[in-house]
Protein backbone atom coordinates (compact mmCIF):
# COMPACT_ATOMS: atom_id res chain seq x y z
CA UNK A 1 0.00 0.00 0.00
CA UNK A 2 1.45 3.10 -0.88
CA UNK A 3 1.11 6.03 1.76
CA UNK A 4 1.41 9.05 -0.16
CA UNK A 5 -1.49 10.19 -1.19
CA UNK A 6 -2.51 9.80 2.89
CA UNK A 7 0.82 12.07 3.74
CA UNK A 8 -0.34 14.76 0.55
CA UNK A 9 -3.66 14.29 2.19
CA UNK A 10 -3.10 15.81 5.84
CA UNK A 11 -0.22 18.17 4.52
CA UNK A 12 -3.25 19.72 2.30
CA UNK A 13 -5.09 19.95 5.56
CA UNK A 14 -2.98 21.23 7.48
CA UNK A 15 -2.03 24.00 5.30
CA UNK A 16 -5.26 25.23 4.05
CA UNK A 17 -6.54 24.89 7.87
CA UNK A 18 -3.60 27.05 9.14
CA UNK A 19 -4.58 29.32 6.25
CA UNK A 20 -7.76 29.80 7.48
CA UNK A 21 -7.48 29.95 11.33
CA UNK A 22 -5.46 32.82 10.47
CA UNK A 23 -8.30 34.15 8.10
CA UNK A 24 -6.01 34.80 5.53
CA UNK A 25 -6.53 34.40 1.74
CA UNK A 26 -4.85 32.22 -0.96
CA UNK A 27 -3.87 35.50 -2.34
CA UNK A 28 -2.44 36.85 1.24
CA UNK A 29 -0.31 33.78 1.75
CA UNK A 30 0.82 34.10 -1.89
CA UNK A 31 2.14 37.54 -0.92
CA UNK A 32 3.85 37.06 2.09
CA UNK A 33 5.46 33.11 0.80
CA UNK A 34 6.54 34.40 -2.44
CA UNK A 35 4.76 31.13 -3.44
CA UNK A 36 2.08 31.61 -6.72
CA UNK A 37 -1.29 31.55 -5.83
CA UNK A 38 -2.17 28.96 -8.08
CA UNK A 39 0.58 26.95 -6.63
CA UNK A 40 -1.05 27.34 -3.08
CA UNK A 41 -4.52 26.32 -4.26
CA UNK A 42 -3.14 23.69 -6.01
CA UNK A 43 -1.06 22.37 -2.97
CA UNK A 44 -4.29 22.71 -0.80
CA UNK A 45 -6.56 20.69 -2.78
CA UNK A 46 -3.48 18.13 -2.91
CA UNK A 47 -3.21 18.70 -6.77
CA UNK A 48 0.76 18.88 -6.18
CA UNK A 49 3.63 17.89 -4.54
CA UNK A 50 5.45 21.19 -2.70
CA UNK A 51 9.25 21.25 -2.82
CA UNK A 52 11.22 21.28 0.42
CA UNK A 53 11.59 24.79 -0.35
CA UNK A 54 8.42 25.59 -1.54
CA UNK A 55 7.10 24.21 2.05
CA UNK A 56 9.45 25.83 3.83
CA UNK A 57 8.54 29.22 2.47
CA UNK A 58 4.90 28.21 2.83
CA UNK A 59 4.89 27.28 6.72
CA UNK A 60 7.06 30.21 7.56
CA UNK A 61 4.19 32.90 6.24
CA UNK A 62 1.83 30.54 7.58
CA UNK A 63 3.86 30.52 11.08
CA UNK A 64 3.42 27.15 11.56
CA UNK A 65 5.81 24.22 13.04
CA UNK A 66 8.17 23.19 9.53
CA UNK A 67 8.35 19.21 11.22
CA UNK A 68 5.67 19.21 13.12
CA UNK A 69 3.11 19.93 10.09
CA UNK A 70 2.17 16.31 9.28
CA UNK A 71 1.72 15.59 12.95
CA UNK A 72 -0.38 17.81 13.86
CA UNK A 73 1.44 19.78 16.77
CA UNK A 74 0.53 22.88 18.60
CA UNK A 75 2.68 25.61 17.90
CA UNK A 76 5.69 26.41 20.72
CA UNK A 77 5.07 29.70 23.51
CA UNK A 78 7.55 31.65 21.91
CA UNK A 79 8.09 31.40 18.36
CA UNK A 80 11.39 33.20 17.39
CA UNK A 81 12.00 34.19 13.87
CA UNK A 82 15.59 34.84 13.14
CA UNK A 83 16.75 38.00 11.64
CA UNK A 84 17.64 36.32 8.26
CA UNK A 85 14.60 34.75 8.47
CA UNK A 86 12.07 37.95 8.04
CA UNK A 87 10.52 38.53 4.75
CA UNK A 88 12.36 41.50 3.44
CA UNK A 89 10.75 43.54 0.12
CA UNK A 90 12.17 46.53 -1.56
CA UNK A 91 9.79 49.22 -3.19
CA UNK A 92 11.65 52.94 -4.99
CA UNK A 93 14.45 52.81 -2.85
CA UNK A 94 13.12 51.67 0.77
CA UNK A 95 13.50 48.32 2.02
CA UNK A 96 10.84 46.80 3.87
CA UNK A 97 11.29 44.36 6.39
CA UNK A 98 7.99 42.75 7.51
CA UNK A 99 8.19 42.24 11.41
CA UNK A 100 4.61 41.06 12.03
CA UNK A 101 3.60 37.41 12.23
CA UNK A 102 1.04 36.79 8.69
CA UNK A 103 -2.39 36.30 10.69
CA UNK A 104 -1.78 39.72 10.98
CA UNK A 105 -1.96 40.74 7.36
CA UNK A 106 -5.06 43.28 7.33
CA UNK A 107 -5.42 43.89 10.94
CA UNK A 108 -2.25 44.87 12.82
CA UNK A 109 0.74 44.76 10.29
CA UNK A 110 4.54 45.93 11.75
CA UNK A 111 7.09 47.05 8.90
CA UNK A 112 10.86 48.44 9.57
CA UNK A 113 11.49 50.95 6.88
CA UNK A 114 14.97 51.95 5.59
CA UNK A 115 15.14 54.91 3.03
CA UNK A 116 17.65 55.67 0.46
CA UNK A 117 18.46 59.19 0.13
CA UNK A 118 15.29 60.74 -0.92
CA UNK A 119 13.30 57.63 -1.50
CA UNK A 120 9.43 57.61 -1.44
CA UNK A 121 7.27 55.14 0.07
CA UNK A 122 3.31 55.53 -1.72
CA UNK A 123 0.48 53.81 -0.83
CA UNK A 124 -2.80 54.22 -2.48
CA UNK A 125 -5.92 54.37 0.21
CA UNK A 126 -6.49 51.50 2.38
CA UNK A 127 -9.59 50.23 4.08
CA UNK A 128 -12.00 52.24 5.84
CA UNK A 129 -10.82 53.58 8.95
CA UNK A 130 -7.28 51.88 8.56
CA UNK A 131 -4.57 54.31 10.06
CA UNK A 132 -1.39 53.84 10.06
CA UNK A 133 1.62 55.45 12.81
CA UNK A 134 5.19 55.84 12.33
CA UNK A 135 8.32 56.40 14.36
CA UNK A 136 10.82 57.85 12.83
CA UNK A 137 14.40 55.97 14.10
CA UNK A 138 16.93 57.09 12.40
CA UNK A 139 16.91 60.79 10.14
CA UNK A 140 14.13 62.80 8.86
CA UNK A 141 10.73 62.17 6.67
CA UNK A 142 7.64 64.06 5.77
CA UNK A 143 4.40 62.05 6.30
CA UNK A 144 1.44 62.96 3.69
CA UNK A 145 -1.78 61.83 3.83
CA UNK A 146 -4.71 63.21 1.77
CA UNK A 147 -3.89 67.28 1.72
CA UNK A 148 -2.14 67.24 5.28
CA UNK A 149 1.86 67.23 5.62
CA UNK A 150 4.32 66.53 8.92
CA UNK A 151 7.64 66.37 9.05
CA UNK A 152 9.10 64.13 11.54
CA UNK A 153 12.69 63.93 13.17
CA UNK A 154 14.89 60.98 14.93
CA UNK A 155 12.48 59.65 17.98
CA UNK A 156 9.10 61.52 16.72
CA UNK A 157 5.85 59.57 16.15
CA UNK A 158 3.02 60.26 13.97
CA UNK A 159 -0.68 58.79 13.77
CA UNK A 160 -2.54 59.34 10.74
CA UNK A 161 -5.12 58.36 8.31
CA UNK A 162 -4.22 55.35 5.64
CA UNK A 163 -7.84 55.48 3.88
CA UNK A 164 -6.62 57.93 2.07
CA UNK A 165 -3.64 58.08 -0.57
CA UNK A 166 -0.49 58.70 1.68
CA UNK A 167 3.55 58.73 1.78
CA UNK A 168 6.81 58.65 3.58
CA UNK A 169 9.59 60.74 2.33
CA UNK A 170 12.74 60.50 3.64
CA UNK A 171 14.53 63.90 3.62
CA UNK A 172 18.10 63.90 3.08
CA UNK A 173 20.55 61.11 3.12
CA UNK A 174 18.67 58.55 4.65
CA UNK A 175 16.17 57.56 7.12
CA UNK A 176 14.81 54.30 9.08
CA UNK A 177 11.40 54.23 10.95
CA UNK A 178 8.35 51.55 12.39
CA UNK A 179 5.29 51.83 10.59
CA UNK A 180 2.31 50.20 12.34
CA UNK A 181 -0.45 49.49 9.87
CA UNK A 182 -3.57 49.28 12.23
CA UNK A 183 -6.80 47.84 10.05
CA UNK A 184 -10.64 47.70 11.29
Amino acid sequence: MNARPEIHDRLAASLRDARRARGLSLDAVAKLSGVSRSMVSQIERGESSPTVATLWNLTRALRVDFAGLLEGRERPGIEVTPAEAAPVTSKDGVRIRILSPAEAVGKHEVYDLVFSAEARLRSEAHGPGCREHLTVLEGEVIVRSGEEEARLGTGDVAQYPADRPHEIAAVGPAARAILIVQGT
